[in-house]
């Protein structure tokens, strides 16, 4: 399964996008949250260990 943002948690910092090898993950500028494009994601786990504040998540 793709990962998942925690919107209430996402403070929109990017660490996510940077460190995501698939560029599967953008900042929405209007909400200040990051998404994920769910075609593009790979699981692969590195957002869910770079983010500073635990809101993204990659459910097996």
């Amino acid at each position: 399964m793709p990962a998942t943002v925690n919107a209430d948690e996402c403070s929109g910092c990017g660490t996510c996008v940077d460190e995501c090898p698939n560029d599967a993950i953008t900042l929405d500028e209007e909400k200040g949250i990051a998404v994920v494009d769910n075609d593009e994601c790979v699981e692969c786990g590195a957002c869910e260990e770079a983010c500073p504040n635990q809101a993204i998540k990659v459910e097996e």
